[in-house]
């Protein structure tokens, strides 16, 4: 094989954003962890609890603007409104901890979803990384499944009770079957 070939497929592998990660949360989690207990604010700073989520499933995805993987927006939303009816939502929280891919203040991040058609909810920029000033959300969240995002819009499903159940990597596209699959399973039958 070529050098040049294993350079590239080493450098593939070692890329954050090739994340392809799908990751069960471990058995039973602990009742401390319910993600719709936790306060927030959204993106333009208003108090926005996700008790608002209760009930619900939700697909909590770490998205920002100038990122390769940006156009996941488009899907996100198409998964929103594909499941919404059945009490499902994405919730994205910006963050800029990967590659300083979300700079932007609250005009400039939702100019950006809307150019890609997604209106489902934004909250707060959260730092998702590990430390002081980690987002209490994304502590609980690495608590319950053992994983955090390695790259922008890693994706944590979180069924009707707040529990976090699986974790998909930033390579796993919305649209997935794989995760299409586990949310379809999460939520009520149709009529």
């Amino acid at each position: 094989m070529p050098k040049r070939l294993l350079f590239a497929i080493a450098s593939s592998l070692a890329i954050p954003g090739c994340d392809t990660r799908i990751i069960e949360a471990p058995g039973a989690t602990s009742p401390s962890v319910n993600i719709y207990s936790h306060e927030c604010e959204d993106i333009h700073g208003k108090a926005a609890g996700l008790e608002q989520f209760q009930g619900k499933v939700v697909l909590i995805v770490n998205v920002a603007s100038r990122c390769g993987y940006t156009p996941q927006y488009e899907n996100l939303q198409k998964l929103h409104a594909q499941f919404a009816d059945r009490g499902f939502s994405v919730v994205g929280f910006p963050c800029n901890d990967f590659g300083g891919q979300e700079p932007g203040d609250a005009k400039a991040i939702t100019t950006c979803a809307v150019g890609y058609g997604a209106h489902f909810p934004l909250m707060e920029k959260v730092i998702i990384k590990a430390g002081p000033d980690q987002s209490p959300i994304y502590a609980a969240l690495a608590e319950a499944t053992g994983a955090l995002p390695r790259w922008n819009f890693g994706k944590f499903l979180i069924d009707m009770h707040g529990q976090p159940v699986a974790f998909f990597g930033t390579r796993v596209e919305p649209l997935d079957e794989g995760l299409t699959s586990r949310i379809d399973a999460l939520l009520p039958t149709d009529g």
